[in-house]
């Protein structure tokens, strides 16, 4: 035996990259991104310029809220059953032709009901995708990469958030119209299609059946039997339910901060470029050792920036709390995507993603109308400051009834038994 003490194994954070099918999988998610996030300021900055009307902007969120609670189980047992690159290409091809439609409705100044359809149809295209896209991600890395394509992953998303609702902003201002924003996302999603195209895959999909309501509840099913999977689902929903502030942000720029229009763009972007802080940071440091520590912790820190910034009167403070915010977030999402896949046998991926997509956006939706409705009652303070302390409580009780997610030790799948 030698006597020279072993030296413990270097970190290289773009080691991931030398896959050349996730380094095309991942520019493909980025664009398509960066493409989407462009068109929703676009969708929303079209409709209210031609209408005047609050109404019709929530109906973009209607519209797009309606295929997730419809489709989200339908897609995944697509995601199981059929191919999912090709499930990705095909739901591809319907956005490019969804933004094509967009921008000959704008350009011919067609009736607004015509926005919703498309509307509609390219977030029934996104969930089938959503649920394809986070399923086929395992197959392209190894395991001992995954966490690292994760936070690659989360990153080059926060990044398209940052930088998409700018550039498309800059673009309607320079143009006076939305139509070059539908034509850019497009060809964004285009490009997707192109990327995708090369990407090879080693998923086999299982022998095709019918769609019965035992299988669409499979991934539920899944999920009930597996207590790490269901508690850290749990605490996410919790957290996003009750610790959001960001439905209140135009009251918190308009009536207590008093910043306008500027201060609200810059309280808005603060969030995914604390993720965006985030998953860099985590990126070039090693594999995380405690990793139920670092989401339990993650959500209550979380939650403390948000009753700061409820109370906050200071502007300066109020952006580094929602830093913070987006921050602890992103530290919560990498840990749970990564978990959730990895605990995850690849038959049931689609499925499990699925049930996660639509605990995601269920509490995203049913967050926002929570805190409006208790600002309503009570103010929106009081709303926010609750939430925070109420996001602390889920917690306690998530670590209580499954101990075995505080106690998680490296972010990595455990070992089969043999």
């Amino acid at each position: 035996m030698s006597d020279t003490p072993s030296t413990p194994e270097r970190h290289e954070p773009y080691a991931v990259f030398r896959n050349r099918d996730f380094s095309r999988f991942l520019s493909a998610r980025f664009i398509a991104s960066f493409g989407q996030q462009m068109l929703t300021i676009a969708v929303g900055w079209e409709l209210y310029e031609r209408t005047h009307s609050y109404i019709s902007l929530g109906l973009v969120g209607l519209s797009q809220f309606l295929p997730i609670v419809l489709l989200t189980l339908p897609s995944g047992h697509i995601a199981d059953r059929y191919d999912r690159k090709r499930v990705i290409l095909i739901m591809q091809l319907l956005l490019t032709f969804s933004s094509l439609g967009l921008a000959l409705v704008s350009y011919l100044h067609a009736d607004v009901f015509w926005v919703y359809c498309l509307l509609f149809a390219s977030a029934c295209a996104r969930t089938f995708v959503w649920a394809s896209s986070a399923s086929l991600l395992p197959q392209l890395v190894s395991r001992e990469e995954f966490p690292q394509a994760v936070t690659w992953s989360t990153s080059s998303f926060q990044f398209s958030a940052v930088t998409g609702p700018a550039l498309g902003g800059l673009l309607i201002a320079l143009t006076k119209s939305a139509l070059i924003v539908y034509l850019f996302n497009a060809m964004a999603a285009a490009a997707c299609f192109t990327l995708v195209w090369f990407v090879q895959t080693h998923h086999r999909a299982l022998p095709k059946q019918k769609i019965t309501l035992e299988a669409l509840l499979g991934g539920f099913s899944f999920v009930f039997k597996t207590p790490i999977i269901l508690g850290i689902m749990t605490l996410d929903l919790f957290a996003v339910l009750f610790g959001g502030a960001t439905a209140l942000l135009p009251v918190y720029a308009k009536d207590i901060l008093m910043v306008g229009p500027t201060g609200l763009g810059l309280m808005e972007s603060a969030l995914p470029v604390g993720s965006l802080a985030c998953a860099l940071l985590i990126i070039h440091r090693p594999p995380m050792k405690k990793a139920g520590t670092a989401l339990t912790g993650s959500v209550i820190v979380f939650a403390l920036a948000t009753i700061v910034f409820g109370l906050s009167k200071s502007f300066p403070l109020s952006l580094a709390m929602l830093f913070v915010c987006g921050f602890a977030d992103n530290i919560s999402v990498i840990v749970r995507h990564t978990l959730v896949q990895l605990l995850t046998p690849d038959e049931m991926r689609g499925r499990v993603s699925a049930v996660n997509s639509l605990f995601i956006g269920t509490s995203n939706e049913l967050g926002g109308f929570e805190s409006g409705i208790v600002a309503a009652k009570f103010g929106p303070v009081f709303s926010v400051v609750s939430g925070g302390i109420a996001t602390i409580i889920a917690v306690i009780g998530v670590g209580w009834m499954w101990p075995e997610i505080r106690k998680y030790g490296p972010l990595v799948a455990p070992k089969k038994e043999d």
